[in-house]
């Protein structure tokens, strides 16, 4: 089973509890698109990235990618003007053209990677772009964070901290058959405050913390409540944030 299909059952909390993206890296992400565009968000779970992306463009053509069923109903919810296809970017794109823009938001590190790039070139039109965006927390900023990803890494078999540190723009470059590939990339620093009932229902919506549940039984979400707990002010916890974009266009 695809492990994108693992959040079957966790859309809900998933989307009521995930990060939002800065609406500044919006401006780069899409600059100069055209009406109607033809966009394609791969993995798109219950539509997050899309709500970033639309309100951005006029009168898009919206294709959603998306191996679980439970996260296409809680999109569809949210937009149903959009096709909805349940599977794998690398399987549908091909069958794609004329796209203006190939999206991945919080997705890319579940791809095939090298074969998610194929596809989407093979899917853009000239001018075109691929779109990579992904909201990571600052672990080494926070203390609570840090004990956090501890947590995690102590619980969660096969889980590190640095599972997304990937070189995305040098994928990008060297992945797409263009020649030379533009890669544009910008980086956006913020915080999020959650009350602790809010980060404790964030932890339970990832696969990570489910495989330390799966493993631990539900004392690791008491675990990471009682952490929470020690680490909020007046039941406010503080999240620093980097979240970062990269964008290559196609000659």
């Amino acid at each position: 089973m695809p492990e994108r299909a693992k959040f079957d059952g966790l859309a809900d909390d998933y989307d009521k509890h995930r990060p939002r993206y800065p609406a500044d890296l919006a401006e780069v992400a899409f600059d100069g698109l055209r009406e109607g565009a033809r966009l394609v968000d791969v993995g798109s779970g219950s539509g997050i990235g899309l709500e970033w992306a639309l309100p951005s463009l006029t009168a898009p053509d919206v294709v959603a990618i998306e191996p679980s069923g439970d996260m296409i109903e809680a999109g569809r919810q949210k937009f149903p003007m959009v096709t909805w296809l349940q599977g794998r970017g690398e399987d549908y794109l091909p069958t794609l053209a004329d796209v203006d823009l190939v999206m991945a938001a919080q997705a890319y590190q579940w791809f095939d990677r090298p074969a998610f790039l194929h596809a989407a070139q093979s899917a853009l039109r000239p001018g075109g772009r691929v779109v990579i965006i992904q909201n990571n927390r600052k672990h080494a900023a926070s203390a609570f964070l840090d004990a956090y990803e501890g947590l995690l890494e102590a619980h969660s078999p096969g889980y590190t901290r640095d599972y997304r540190t990937i070189d995305i723009a040098g994928e990008l470059a060297s992945g797409l058959d263009i020649a030379p590939p533009e890669v544009v990339t910008a980086v956006s620093d913020w915080e999020r405050t959650m009350t602790v009932d809010d980060f404790v229902g964030m932890s339970a919506s990832s696969t990570q913390a489910q495989r330390a549940i799966a493993a631990q039984g539900p004392s690791f979400l008491a675990d990471v409540r009682t952490l929470a707990d020690n680490c909020s002010v007046d039941g406010i916890v503080a999240v620093p944030y980097r979240t970062e974009l990269f964008a290559a266009v196609r000659r």
